[in-house]
């Protein structure tokens, strides 16, 4: 039946737009075989992680890819962020957890949390980008999504063309912890889509922080270094 319908409703692959076969999904095997993966999650001093020494604690930090100016998978990127297609995220991030979980080195978490958008912004967008990647994951690793427990408390201008003190002060004191007691003594997986600078999700962990004994981990689809 799954080669029935994926002959009259032919699925486009995210990168390359070419047709998906069944039991590929968001993105075809070529693709996949092709992304510029950077199995930093088998480095905890990787450089993802040395952006946050010295300015945040934190277990681990990652990201799943190098993000490329121009490639096929800006484009994946755009798509999940700007085209509606959640789906992608979804899809993504349980591919990214897979690589996490059978991983030696990476400490599984207890809850994971998505970078939160505005309201405002999210109903205009219809969803968060990072909480579908964070679903994803939350498939993989079998542990539970919470975007309850961490809000974005005001709009903040765009993060682009600007400098990482620029992007931190735009998110600085941004975000608040709600219902404290259910992340005390927890190890937090925080989700974002891409990392530059690290600004905004640097902002979140220093919030979950506050709470007793709370360790955090954050992990991205990509990375990409802000020359």
């Amino acid at each position: 039946m799954n080669h029935i319908l994926n002959f009259l409703l032919p699925r486009p692959c995210c990168a390359c737009d070419s047709h998906l076969y069944s039991w590929e999904d968001q993105i075809c095997t070529l693709c996949l075989m092709q992304l510029p993966i950077s199995d930093y999650h088998l480095d905890p001093d990787n450089p993802v992680a040395e952006i946050f020494w010295g300015r945040v604690r934190l277990e681990q930090a990652g990201a799943w890819f190098i993000f490329l100016k121009a490639s096929r998978f800006q484009k994946v990127l755009h798509r999940l962020k700007y085209q509606h297609q959640p789906k992608i995220g979804i899809a993504l991030g349980k591919l990214y957890a897979y690589q996490l979980k059978h991983s030696d080195v990476f400490l599984l978490p207890d809850v994971i949390i998505p970078v939160p958008l505005h309201p405002r912004r999210k109903r205009k967008r219809g969803y968060n980008q990072s909480e579908m990647i964070a679903r994803g994951m939350s498939i993989a690793l079998d542990r539970p999504v919470r975007t309850d427990l961490l809000l974005r408390t005001a709009k903040t201008q765009t993060q682009t063309n600007k400098s990482r003190t620029e992007r931190y002060d735009n998110v600085s004191g941004k975000f608040k912890v709600q219902k404290e007691e259910e992340i005390i003594n927890k190890h937090i997986l925080l989700i974002d889509d891409v990392i530059t600078t690290g600004a905004t999700i640097e902002a979140c962990a220093e919030e979950l922080l506050k709470t007793e004994g709370i360790k955090v981990s954050i992990a991205a689809l990509a990375y990409a270094a802000k020359r």
